[in-house]
């Protein structure tokens, strides 16, 4: 231990060098970590906060479900009479809304019925119960703005008028801020023609997909079977994020890039202590020579590169916490400590990885042909 950290003394400029490399890989592994998660909360954090266990969409619907699958009445009423299921409507629908005082905003329009599992309720204000039929609960992304409780807020090109009664946590879809009505309001945003005058009995009464709320001891088995009487596809919440938009590209995009991060920075530590191993074999050799065990010399090399691993993880992840503070709110990016410590102790094992690669020659000294060469 004492010698493995006077070569880190004698050799700082190049243990600093090497330690720089680890701080930048690490440092970029968390950045890219918090835009994963950043990115996957700002697509589907609507959807996540949702208290149910299942997604039932209408057979047939494989991709970007919540768009073009549709559910009518009959399969709602099914649902509902399903033994052991709590069953509620969902709509979900893109649109976009100019409140009174001249703000335009994007939404994600989430069709819920008041006081079921899906009302999200309100945070302040008042929820979609107490708010009328033409109420809006609106996240806290359109409060950010400009949108404010008591405002006006109708839909483009299709003259709905929409009264904010309360506002809830942040939640978006699709990188779009959602906004919380009725079912009844939902069916008119997403079925009303512009410049059509359809009354809501004409509307079609069908809905994107119906959310599911099954206690533990509901089976697969027992939802398959509802899914071929109704003719939907039931799917684990989890599952029904892929229907988000662009939610499984963004997800690959961003996973294939902190696994390439992975692989680089085994590669890179391994580099350099197999040269650094390479130029201080003589070193090594006089120690086996004067009776030093292999198991020491094993420790000494270990000892240096977990020392300069670890403090390289440990400002990169500073580093990368400073970048999250710095952006703010203005991209998405999310990076709580729990994935922050498990990313950082990751590049730590692959970095400790890579310098056992170096191991072996370390073990292998022979200090008799090594004391020799060296003359």
């Amino acid at each position: 231990m004492y010698l493995a950290l006077l070569e880190l003394r004698a050799a700082r400029g190049r243990f600093l060098l090497m330690g720089s490399v680890v701080v930048l890989v690490a440092a970029l592994v968390g950045i890219v970590s918090g835009f994963t998660t950043g990115l996957g909360d700002d697509t589907v954090s609507a959807l996540r906060r949702l208290p149910a266990t299942h997604v039932a969409f209408a057979a047939g619907s494989d991709s970007d479900q919540f768009a073009r699958g549709l559910v009518d009445r009959d399969t709602v009423d099914g649902w509902r009479h399903e033994k052991g299921v709590e069953a509620s409507p969902l709509g979900v629908t893109l649109t976009r809304g100019r409140t009174d005082r001249g703000t335009e905003v994007d939404l994600a329009a989430f069709g819920v019925e008041p006081g079921a599992f899906t009302d999200p309720g309100a945070d302040t204000g008042r929820p979609l119960a107490a708010g009328g039929p033409e109420g809006v609960v609106v996240s806290r992304q359109l409060v950010n703005d400009g949108v404010r409780i008591g405002d006006t807020l109708t839909v483009d090109r299709l003259g709905i008028r929409l009264k904010v009664v309360g506002t809830t946590g942040r939640s978006s879809y699709g990188h779009v801020a959602a906004a919380y009505v009725t079912t009844d309001t939902w069916r008119r945003v997403r079925f009303t023609t512009p410049g059509a005058r359809t009354s809501p009995g004409e509307l079609p009464d069908q809905y994107s997909a119906m959310a599911l709320r099954a206690p533990d001891g509901s089976g697969p088995v027992r939802l398959a079977g509802a899914d071929r009487r109704l003719h939907t596809a039931t799917v684990p919440l989890e599952t029904a994020f892929g229907a988000a938009p662009g939610y499984d590209g963004e997800r690959l995009t961003m996973n294939s890039i902190q696994t390439f991060l992975f692989l680089i920075a085994p590669l890179v530590v391994g580099s350099f202590f197999a040269v650094w191993t390479v130029q201080r074999t003589p070193e090594l050799a006089l120690l086996r020579a004067m009776g030093a065990s292999r198991r020491r010399l094993l420790g000494h090399s270990l000892t240096q590169a977990a020392i300069v691993v670890s403090a390289g993880a440990a400002l990169g992840a500073a580093l990368a916490a400073g970048v999250g503070a710095l952006v703010g709110d203005q991209v998405p990016f999310s990076l709580p400590a729990g994935t922050l410590g498990t990313t950082m102790a990751a590049v730590v094992l692959v970095g400790l990885a890579g310098s056992a690669l170096t191991l072996r020659r370390v073990t292998t000294v022979d200090p008799m042909t090594m004391l020799g060469a060296a003359r």
